[in-house]
């Protein structure tokens, strides 16, 4: 398990199943000698590629042959999700991390899921007998589009402000408690300013598409420390009485890993698992417009949840810092 980010940062699936079947992979990309982001890449390519089986109708519409569609669709965003553990796995135990790597692993939820969703939208629009049905509206064109109107923009709205969002702060909570857990070197804690010199002292000859990552990771990075001014107050504080995070009391570390395993298990809710298994069933029982419903609101306020208790603790160490 040396190749584990660290298993408090784990839920049980991914610790127990998840990730051994990805250092499985690991092991065969190590001595077929395959770089991470390749495998990153891969992962991109099966998860976008799932798209077309979750556009085909599931067992209500579409019969035995819909429910094998929807589920090889289960099995491919399983096989990506392995993949998109695999490749930091592959990373740590070789050696080859890179920041391009960094970026490239931010961006493939979003990879698979941009695609996925627009299906979904184009399946409501095929197939909403069972929602009509519900709401007791009448099956015709209008109504229809209308209807496939609504649900595009609640998969927007799932989209950039739920999936994107949600995950966005597991993936910095993750990083913020490996930090206090590992240090600088066992973490990839990264903020805005570091990002935007990297970006900056970058020339635009011949790394245009670089250029292009980076701008986006600068977003995404500030994006984070936007969500999460307590935990910014909270890190400044720690700077300006100890000079760096490195340099605090154990007794204080300890304080906020303490708080922060507290949050853990809520934070990997937001993570792959425990929202994907909601995503299969919506899509297996033929319903995969709630799981629009489902970002927005269930998942939403599991998100203001974990926020709140992570910047809960944040500030009470910060007031304390900065009254001493």
């Amino acid at each position: 398990m040396s190749t584990l980010k660290s298993s408090e940062t784990e839920d049980w699936l991914d610790y127990r199943v998840i990730r051994p079947l990805s250092y499985l992979w690991a092991v065969l990309f190590a001595k077929l000698d395959i770089h991470p982001n390749t495998v990153t890449i891969m992962s991109m390519i099966i998860g976008a590629g799932s798209a077309y089986f979750y556009a085909q109708p599931s067992f209500y519409y579409g019969g035995t042959y819909g429910l094998m569609m929807n589920i090889i669709a289960v099995l491919l965003l399983l096989w990506a999700d392995i993949f998109d553990c695999c490749d930091g796995q592959l990373a740590r135990m070789t050696g080859k991390k890179s920041r391009l790597g960094r970026i490239l692993d931010g961006v493939a939820g979003f990879a698979w899921f941009v695609p996925i969703y627009i299906v979904l939208v184009y399946r409501f629009y095929c197939h909403h007998d069972i929602e009509f049905g519900w709401l007791g509206i009448e099956n015709n064109e209008q109504n229809t589009l209308i209807a496939t109107a609504i649900v595009f923009v609640l998969g927007l709205i799932s989209g950039i402000a739920g999936l994107s969002g949600q995950q966005r702060l597991a993936d910095y909570y993750i990083q913020v408690h490996l930090f206090f857990l590992k240090g600088e070197q066992g973490s990839e804690l990264d903020n805005s300013a570091q990002q935007q010199k990297i970006y900056d002292e970058t020339p635009w000859k011949g790394n245009n598409v670089w250029k292009f990552f980076l701008k986006n990771y600068v977003a995404y990075t500030r994006k984070q420390e936007a969500t999460t001014p307590q935990f910014q107050r909270m890190m400044a504080a720690i700077k300006e009485k100890y000079g760096s995070a490195s340099n605090i009391p154990a007794s204080l570390r300890e304080e906020i890993l303490q708080h922060s395993r507290g949050v853990m298990p809520f934070n990997g809710a937001l993570t792959f698992n425990f929202r994907t298994a909601f995503f299969w069933l919506f899509c297996l029982c033929d319903i995969p417009a709630m799981n629009f419903v489902w970002e927005i609101v269930g998942m939403g306020l599991l998100w203001a949840y974990t926020r709140h208790r992570h910047e809960a603790f944040c500030k009470d160490i910060a007031d304390r810092l900065t009254k001493l």
